[in-house]
């Protein structure tokens, strides 16, 4: 199983276009050592296969695709190698691509679990919306565990379970979360024996979804902040990390503690990493602490062999 990632920021990229933090500030100016992301995705095909899964389609698909040549085979005057597409919530930065991928000549294959088509239909109408080009050919992500596979991407099953996190802003369910609105991933490849757990989204570290990260040879999950108060800090919001659906890395509970626990054969990795967050300065002490705790932070474009 051969894993790209196409982007490892949060919502809005790094640099985000309207911040000045010192983060984007110094990456502009090249004050901070830190590369530059574009909003998460990643993309999963079988190691003797060109067609595989793209996870989320940001507002950055485009750009992704462009950098990546594993998305454009050219095998014909019209390809892709995007058999499939699952999401893993409605947020904005996880299902607006889905509006460039409107040029297929036929409907576009995705996974996705009722409350997220719900909000997508109804909240931000991107799947009604594209009923006037391409079309989408839906299909039901179970939360009872049941495994599926997306065709065209052979030993390749995706099993599902439901996140404490939160919904989109634009959904019903907002703020009166159900199962479903956001889920993490385990990813096995049948044919290794190897398997990711894949969470880009993630506000409470529950039994199940501790024993997936246990179980699993790589966990690429939530980074979106250091601290539980970093936006309030910075004064760009008064709302904490916990509040709106993510678990923070440092403190007690976060999840630097929570990867602690894990099988030392575990890789860790750290993916949605927001634009304030210190781990994206090479140089800073948050790195050093990461890195000792053997967490990597994802960047675009990296490869990882499972």
């Amino acid at each position: 199983m051969r894993i790209t990632v196409l982007g490892a920021a949060a919502g809005g990229g790094f640099p985000q276009w309207n911040c000045n933090c010192r983060n984007c500030a110094g990456v502009r100016s090249g004050a901070v050592r830190a590369k530059a992301r574009t909003q998460s995705s990643i993309f999963i095909r079988p190691d003797d296969s060109a067609d595989g899964i793209l996870f989320n389609a940001s507002p950055d698909i485009l750009e992704q695709i462009r950098s990546s040549s594993t998305l454009q085979p050219a095998r014909a005057q019209r390809d892709t190698a995007i058999a499939g597409v699952v999401l893993m919530d409605g947020q904005i930065d996880h299902a607006t691509g889905l509006f460039m991928l409107r040029e297929r000549g036929t409907p576009l294959p995705l996974w996705c679990t009722d409350p997220v088509e719900e909000d997508l239909r109804q909240g931000n109408p991107v799947l009604r919306v594209l009923g006037h080009f391409c079309g989408v050919k839906r299909e039901r992500i179970a939360l009872d565990g049941t495994p599926f596979e997306v065709p065209g991407v052979p030993g390749i099953f995706l099993r599902a379970l439901p996140l404490s996190s939160k919904a989109a802003p634009y959904s019903p369910h907002r703020d009166n979360p159900v199962p479903g609105d956001n889920i993490g991933l385990l990813i096995p490849d049948r044919q290794k024996g190897k398997t990711l757990f894949y969470a880009p989204g993630l506000g409470e570290i529950t039994p199940p979804v501790f024993d997936a990260m246990s179980g699993a040879d790589c966990a690429m999950v939530d980074g979106t902040f250091w601290t539980d108060d970093e936006m309030i800090t910075l004064g760009f919001s008064q709302k904490t990390a916990r509040s709106i659906g993510h678990l923070p890395q440092s403190g007690p509970g976060g999840m630097i503690e929570w990867m602690g626990k894990l099988p030392a054969r575990t890789r860790r990795m750290l993916i949605h990493i927001n634009n304030t967050n210190p781990i994206l300065d090479e140089d800073s002490p948050q790195r050093a602490t990461l890195t000792a705790a053997g967490i990597e932070p994802c960047e675009d474009r990296m490869e990882i062999l499972l």
